[in-house]
C-alpha cells in the first residue's frame, strides 16, 4: 500500500467523516478510560469486523487514550480512524521501551491500516561456518539461528552472499557440500579440480590444516582480512624461497581472491565496525528508506524499502516506526546511523538495546566520513524512489490500457496469472504469479503440487485415483479450486487485499471454460476472467485473448498492452517451469530408502552399490539383503518388512 492509497484504504476517501460516526467512536473510546492505568502499555483500536485499525504505545495509557476522546483536536485521518473504532484492547508493560517493542511486533502481526507500515517480510541471508562437524562447512543460511556455528551477516541480498561465498571458496578452500554428500564421497569433486575446495572428504588435507583454513576464514569475516593477507604473503614468499612454486601460486591465487572483494568496497566504515546506515528520502508523498549493512567495516550490501504512511507523517516519525518494525525481525548492530533525528531517540535506543541484549547507539552525523556515507545512502534512496515512481506511472498506464482492452469497469489492482508445468504428467506443478500497480509481487507467488493425477505418486509416494496424467484441464481445475476454496474460507469478506480483480489463464477456450466452471461451482461472480493463447504455430505477437462472454480479442502487434500481457504470461510460464524443475530435481536426489528407519548414508550407499538401484532393494528377499556389507540379518528383515508390510 502506497501513501497515495491511504485514504482509499480507509474507506472514506475524499469526504468528511460524518460527525455522528466520530462522536460514536469517541464514546466507545471514552468507555475504556475509567479502567485504564497511568502506566506504560500498548493499545489497539478495533473495527466492527474485528480488524485492527491502529496499534499505539504510550508512556501513560490513560492519558494517551484520553486524547482520542476529543476528536476535534485531531487531524482528518485520525478522525476517520476514531469513526471506525468499535472496541479497544490494551496490554500494560513494565517500561516504555517494552511497550515500543510490543508495538512493533503487533504492527508486524496485524498490519493495521492507520499505522506506518513496513511491508516486507523477507529474512536476511547469512554466511554460516558450521560448528557441528570435524570439517566445518561454509554455506548460505536463512532462518532461525538454530544450527551450531558462527553466523556472519546479515547480507542485503542473496547476490551479496553468493559473491562472498565465491571469494571464500577461492581464498580458503572450505567445503560447501552437505554432510551426507561429504560422507558419501570416494573421490574429489569438481570443486577440488578447479581449486575451490581442499577435498577434506577424501583426506586430501589434514584435520589440523583444515582447521587452520577455517580460522583464517573466520578472521577474514570478522574484519581481519589485512592480517590474513599479510600471513598468506609470508607463506607465499617462504614457498617461493623454497622453490615450491606451485604452492606459492596457490597462495597468490588466494590473496588475489581476497583483494578482489576488497576492491568492490566503494565505501567503508572501518572506524565504526558494525553499523547499519539508514537514510530516507521523500517525494510526492512517498518515502524510500535505504539500509546499508556494514559489518567489521565492510559493506555487506544495501536494500530499499518503501513504507506506507499518511501524507502528514513527519520523516522522523516514519524512521522511528521503520526502525521498530525492521528490528523486530533482525538484531540491531552496535551502531545505527540515521539521516534524520528521531522524536524519541533515547526511547528507541533503549528498546533496541533490550532487543539486542547489549548497548545500541543511534547517531545522526552532521559531518565527516559518517555523514558522507549517510549522503551516499540518501542519494540511493532518492534514485530508487524516482525509479519506482516512474515505473509505477508506466504500470498504471498499462493497467488502464488493459482495462480498456478487456472491457473492465476499472483498472485491476491485483492480477493473478496461472500456468501448469509437467513432463508426461509427472511432478506436475501449478504456478500462480501476481502483478499490480507496483509490478510483479514475487512475495505473493504460489506453487501448487498437483495431487489428483491417477497412477502418479505424490510427494508421500501415494498414488492418486483422479484424472489421467497430463490432463491439463483437470490440473487447472485442481489449482483454481484449491486457491479459491481457501480464499473463501480464509477471507470471505475480502478485507485482506488478497483477492484478484483479474484472473489470466495461460491457455485457450478450454482452460477458460474450466476456470468459469470452477467459479460457478464456488459461487464467485465478481472476478474478471480471461485466457491468453499464442497464435498459429505458437507465434508470439499473434496472441488471442478469450473472454467469458465469447469475445475473442486480437490486439495489434505493437500494442503496449499486448507486450504487457506477454510479460505476464511469460512470467507465469517461467515460474511454473522453475517450480516443476525444482520438484523434479528434488525427486532425483531422493529414494524410498531414505524413509527406511535405521538406513543412513553408509548403509544406503552399500545397498545401492550392491543392488544397483532402490527398486531392486525393494524386490530383494531378506537373505539377499543380509549379504550386503554392513547389513545384519535383523536389519535385513526390517528393510524387507518396510517394503512388504502385508507379508
Amino acid at each position: 500500500m502506497t501513501a497515495g492509497k491511504q485514504n482509499h484504504d480507509d474507506g472514506t476517501a475524499d469526504m468528511d467523516t460524518p460527525a455522528a460516526s466520530v462522536a460514536r467512536g469517541a464514546e466507545v473510546i471514552a468507555r475504556h478510560l475509567k479502567t485504564l492505568p497511568n502506566t506504560p502499555g500498548v493499545y489497539r483500536m478495533i473495527a466492527g469486523d474485528g480488524a485492527v485499525l491502529y496499534v499505539g504505545k504510550a508512556k501513560d495509557l490513560k492519558k494517551r487514550v484520553a486524547a482520542y476522546t476529543a476528536p476535534d483536536r485531531q487531524p482528518t485521518r485520525i478522525r476517520r480512524m476514531i469513526a471506525l473504532t468499535m472496541d479497544m484492547e490494551f496490554v500494560t508493560t513494565a517500561t516504555e521501551a517494552e511497550a515500543l517493542l510490543l508495538e512493533s511486533n503487533l504492527i508486524k502481526r496485524y498490519a493495521p491500516r492507520y499505522n506506518i507500515l513496513l511491508r516486507d517480510d523477507k529474512s536476511f541471508p547469512y554466511i554460516l561456518v558450521t560448528g557441528d562437524h570435524d570439517y566445518p562447512q561454509v554455506v548460505k543460511y536463512r532462518g532461525a539461528k538454530s544450527r551450531p556455528g558462527d553466523y556472519f551477516g546479515p547480507f542485503a541480498s542473496v547476490w551479496a552472499v553468493n559473491d562472498a561465498l565465491n571469494v571464500l571458496q577461492r581464498a580458503f578452500l572450505l567445503r560447501s557440500c552437505s554432510d551426507n554428500v561429504f560422507s558419501g564421497r570416494t573421490r574429489p569433486c569438481l570443486l577440488y579440480q578447479i581449486k575451490r575446495c581442499s577435498a577434506p572428504c577424501v583426506g586430501r588435507i589434514s584435520k589440523d590444516d583444515y582447521a587452520d583454513l577455517v580460522g583464517q576464514a573466520r578472521d577474514f569475516l570478522t574484519g581481519g582480512s589485512r592480517a590474513v593477507q599479510a600471513n598468506l604473503s609470508k607463506r607465499m614468499q617462504a614457498a617461493s624461497d623454497a622453490l615450491e612454486f606451485e604452492l606459492a601460486a596457490q597462495y597468490r591465487d588466494r590473496i588475489q581472491a581476497m583483494t578482489r572483494i576488497q576492491a568492490h568496497q566503494d565505501i567503508n566504515l572501518r572506524a565504526v565496525g558494525d553499523a547499519d546506515v539508514i537514510a530516507a528520502h521523500r517525494q510526492s508523498g512517498q518515502t524510500c528508506v535505504q539500509v546499508f549493512f556494514f559489518r567489521t567495516g565492510a559493506n555487506f550490501g544495501n536494500r530499499a524499502y518503501f513504507p506506507s504512511h499518511g501524507p502528514d507523517d513527519d520523516m522522523g516519525e516514519v524512521l522511528e516506526a521503520f526502525l521498530g518494525q525492521f528490528y523486530a525481525r533482525a538484531l540491531p548492530p552496535k551502531t545505527v546511523i540515521l539521516s534524520h533525528a528521531l522524536p524519541n531517540r533515547t526511547l528507541v535506543e533503549d528498546a533496541l538495546s533490550v532487543r539486542a541484549e547489549r548497548r545500541v547507539q543511534i547517531t545522526v552525523p552532521t559531518r565527516g566520513d559518517k555523514r558522507k556515507v549517510v549522503d551516499h545512502a540518501q542519494n540511493n534512496a532518492k534514485e530508487a524512489l524516482s525509479r519506482r515512481q516512474s515505473e509505477s506511472a508506466t504500470q498504471r498506464k498499462l493497467l488502464d490500457g488493459l482495462a480498456d482492452a478487456l472491457g473492465l469497469e476499472a483498472a485491476p489492482e491485483r492480477i493473478e496469472v496461472y500456468d501448469n508445468s509437467h513432463v508426461g504428467g509427472t511432478k506436475a506443478v501449478g504456478g500462480m504469479i501476481v502483478a499490480g500497480p507496483d509490478g510483479f509481487e514475487k512475495g505473493a507467488y504460489r506453487k501448487f503440487n498437483i495431487k489428483g493425477a491417477a497412477n502418479v505418486p505424490d510427494a508421500d509416494g501415494k498414488t492418486g485415483e483422479g484424472f489421467a496424467p497430463g490432463d491439463d484441464y483437470a490440473m487447472m481445475r485442481e489449482v483454481l479450486t484449491r486457491r479459491f476454496s481457501r480464499a473463501l474460507k480464509d477471507d470471505p469478506e475480502r478485507a485482506e487485499g488478497q483477492w484478484p480483480d483479474l484472473i489470466l489463464i495461460d491457455g485457450g477456450k478450454g482452460q477458460l471454460g474450466i476456470a468459469m466452471e470452477v467459479f460457478q461451482d464456488l459461487g464467485i461472480e465478481d472476478v474478471a476472467l480471461a485466457a491468453i493463447a499464442k497464435g498459429p504455430d505458437r507465434n508470439a505477437g499473434r496472441e488471442h485473448i478469450f473472454m467469458p462472454d465469447g469475445r475473442e480479442l486480437l490486439l495489434k502487434p505493437q500494442d503496449p498492452v499486448l507486450y504487457f500481457l506477454q510479460r505476464l504470461r511469460d512470467e507465469a510460464h517461467r515460474f511454473a517451469i522453475g517450480a516443476h524443475r525444482g520438484r523434479r530435481a528434488k525427486a532425483i536426489h531422493t529414494s524410498r530408502l531414505d524413509d527406511v528407519p535405521g538406513i543412513g548414508a553408509q548403509r544406503k550407499r552399500a545397498l545401492l552399490h550392491h543392488f544397483g538401484h532402490a527398486k531392486a532393494v525393494e524386490e530383494a528377499r531378506p537373505d539377499d539383503i543380509a549379504a550386503v556389507d554392513g547389513i545384519s540379518k535383523s536389519m535385513a528383515r526390517k528393510i524387507y518388512d518396510w517394503f512388504h508390510p502385508d507379508d
